[in-house]
């Protein structure tokens, strides 16, 4: 039994010899007996069908339950015109007393639907066919009155395609008998056009439709011929025409199948797709959702250190407080698109602003920039963001990270509009700007326009911040009522105000410190007798002197986590478990010489030479090595050889007596062969530098003690 199927459902039906869809009009209480009818039927009736036949239908794939019903348009009573009304009011008098419920299941059994259909038929003055064909419609296509609706918008051939036949349909041509009637387009012809149109059009080169036509014509309209110099190809004069195709083609293009087509699915999403959603839907006011993105800006800079230096352009990291559209944090510098460049526009975002613009020489009041806070969630793409580097953050500091996706940077609307008005501002003013025209033929070379450093460029850029936050007008900002109601100019700094008295904000302020630490690349690092190893430097910290972490490594290492800037490794950090404290480490003397003032890049590039130096050294070690062992094996042999031909008549246990005196005997021996015999003469010619000196001297007496112990060792040596 399956009471999952109800009156009004619609079966699909499918098999290799026929294809139709059912309606079910009529259950018994059972669940048992059904009638159902063929929809789409010119001069069919209901007929009856059993549950578990259809259920096993369905089950085993023969049949399925349609979701979408072809007649359950929905219409609304206003919308029907009146003559549609007055058709189907019509029609639903003459059938009212036979569609009712009480008339079921009798009403389907032939014998008796005849002579009712005769009765209401000579009741309405009409006659049984057109009874009929209202009790059809109606239970064909949901039982409701609205399915006795006239098919107006089927009328008068408005969308629909017209039958091809043999005369030819459209304006005729002007030249008709130099170029032929034309022809209709046809199924045929249709299914050719659609198979040149995919084979051709929807790919990623580009080709235009009139060259598609081109190769379609060549393909399945053109005879080719062998000709003496080649193959030549000849053309019918009825063809269809290129006016025919295309009219074929916008009738059944789909914009978006055609732009994924030719452009890709990530193009598509990024320029084509339709802008139907809002970058601050659900922002409740200031510190709820900040958006961070980085550009590379559109200008070469030259070298603090030396202007003749061209270093390229910079990276610029903005975030914004999506609510306000305030600028809460910056960083302009060379680092980046990277975590790294990410870290510090996050870190500048808790900074204080006042003593941040000091540093450039920019007085501000607080006021001007009052953004010194974490917010409660960051929109951010997936690429620096999407790492181990922001765990920390999302655990200490409660902030929750949402990812735009892949190749979707529109989601962060906000923010990359503000580049292009930041762009836009400083063009017209900052030498060595990129324009259109870079690096085409005959264009000047804009990279040796480069004037400004990096500390230049990045005051243009906190100025700009300052009067985006503070005079910029945001023409397409929405304002809520409540902003409406208290007249709110549409100003960031406004808005930013305005939020923080009327909105639960979610800002929260933090440590600068605190922030940066949990900012900073993690890293898990070993104890080990000799230090804190962190890429072969060791470091010390308070807590391991005072509880001796270095002697108890000695019997088992264990690890530890240390945050750190790999901008500068003198440093690490051991944070706290809750990321709201941390320890200092500093680099132990034997790690000081080598790696002080040193980057982590720096440090790994010296480690990854020394690496290479020695793994390139590895074949002259093994050369070296085998030799060594060829010298010894010849050696071990010389002496195996001279031992097996000397005999002796000696026992083993005599041998080992006489170890003691063999080695006294042996050691004198080796005394009178090892002693030093020093001759004057051949000193007169070497000189060391010590020597060189005392003869600049008045008095010798190194010389003195030397000839001194000359002469006594000649004298013992006479006796």
């Amino acid at each position: 039994m399956n009471r999952n199927l109800a009156v009004n459902e619609l079966i699909e039906w499918q098999s290799e010899s026929d294809h139709f869809t059912e309606r079910i009009v009529w259950i018994d209480e059972g669940y048992v007996l059904a009638y159902v009818i063929d929809i789409f039927s010119e001069n069919g009736f209901p007929y009856k069908r059993t549950i578990p036949q259809i259920a096993e239908a369905i089950e085993s794939g023969l049949a399925t339950v349609l979701e979408k019903d072809p007649w359950g348009k929905m219409v609304l009573e206003e919308d029907i015109p009146e003559n549609a009304k007055a058709i189907r009011d019509k029609a639903w008098k003459v059938i009212e007393t036979l569609a009712i419920q009480e008339n079921e299941p009798q009403i389907y059994k032939r014998e008796v639907r005849g002579p009712l259909v005769q009765e209401i038929a000579k009741e309405f003055g009409t006659t049984d066919k057109t009874v009929y064909r209202y009790l059809r419609r109606y239970w064909q296509r949901g039982k409701n009155m609205n399915a006795l609706l006239p098919d107006y918008d089927k009328s008068g051939g408005k969308g629909k395609d017209k039958a091809a036949g043999e005369k030819k349909r459209g304006r005729p041509r002007k030249h008709s008998l130099m170029l032929g009637n034309g022809v209709n387009v046809d199924e045929d012809t249709k299914r050719i056009f659609r198979v040149a149109i995919k084979r051709y059009y929807y790919t990623r080169k580009g080709i235009p439709l009139t060259d598609v036509y081109k190769l379609m014509i060549k393909d399945y309209f053109a005879e080719k011929e062998c000709a003496e110099h080649g193959y030549v190809f000849n053309l019918d004069k009825n063809i269809p025409t290129f006016a025919q195709f295309k009219y074929w083609f916008s009738k059944e293009c789909d914009i978006k199948e055609k732009t994924i087509a030719r452009k890709g699915l990530k193009a598509y999403e990024l320029e084509h797709r339709p802008i139907l959603g809002s970058s601050d839907t659900d922002i409740t006011g200031p510190g709820a959702m900040f958006q961070i993105d980085a550009t590379v800006a559109d200008v070469f800079l030259v070298s603090r250190f030396n202007r003749n230096w061209i270093i390229g352009r910079p990276v610029v990291y903005v975030i914004i407080d999506v609510f306000s559209r305030m600028i809460t944090g910056l960083y302009v510098g060379l680092e980046g698109p990277s975590w790294l460049g990410a870290m510090m526009a996050l870190a500048n975002a808790a900074t204080d602003k006042v003593k941040f613009c000091a540093e450039y020489g920019i007085e501000i009041a607080k006021e001007d920039w009052p953004c010194h806070h974490i917010p409660e969630a960051i929109t951010a793409d997936r690429g620096e963001m999407l790492s181990k580097n922001v765990e920390p953050m999302i655990k200490a500091l409660k902030v929750r990270i949402q990812y735009a996706s892949p190749f979707r940077a529109d989601w962060k609307g906000i923010v990359e509009q503000h580049f292009r008005i930041l762009h836009k501002r400083v063009k017209p003013f900052v030498p060595g700007y990129v324009d259109k025209d870079f690096r085409q033929r005959g264009a000047r070379d804009y990279r040796l326009d480069a004037k400004l450093d990096i500390y230049q460029f990045t005051k243009i850029i906190i100025n700009c911040v300052l009067f985006h936050n503070n005079e910029h007008y945001l023409s397409s900002y929405v304002r809520q009522l409540g902003m409406i109601e208290d007249d709110v100019a549409r100003v960031p700094i406004d808005l930013w105000k305005w939020g923080i008295v009327n909105r639960s904000g979610r800002l929260r302020r933090e440590s600068e410190d605190i922030v940066k630490l949990n900012l900073m690349p993690r890293y898990k690092t070993t104890i080990t007798g000799q230090g804190i190893k962190f890429k072969n430097m060791f470091y010390s910290c308070e807590s391991a002197e005072k509880q001796s972490w270095f002697v108890k490594a000695r019997k088992k290492n264990w690890s530890i986590t240390v945050s750190y800037d790999p901008r500068n490794l003198n440093y690490l950090y051991i944070p706290d478990e809750d990321g709201h404290g941390f320890e200092k480490c500093f680099l132990l003397p034997k790690s000081e010489e080598r790696y002080t003032d040193k980057s982590l890049d720096e440090i790994q590039y010296l480690l990854d030479y020394e690496k290479l130096e020695e793994e390139s050294s590895s074949d002259r070690v093994m050369l070296g090595e085998l030799s060594l062992f060829d010298n010894i094996q010849t050696i071990v042999t010389e002496g195996e050889t001279m031992t097996a031909a000397t005999k002796s008549e000696q026992s083993n246990n005599a041998k080992l007596k006489g170890i003691g005196n063999n080695r006294k005997w042996e050691q004198e021996e080796l005394r009178k062969l090892q002693a030093y015999e020093l001759d004057p003469k051949d000193t007169t010619d070497i000189q060391t530098e010590a020597e060189v000196k005392i003869e600049n001297q008045d008095s010798n007496p190194l010389l003195e003690l030397l000839t001194k112990k000359q002469e006594e060792r000649d004298y013992e040596s006479r006796q």
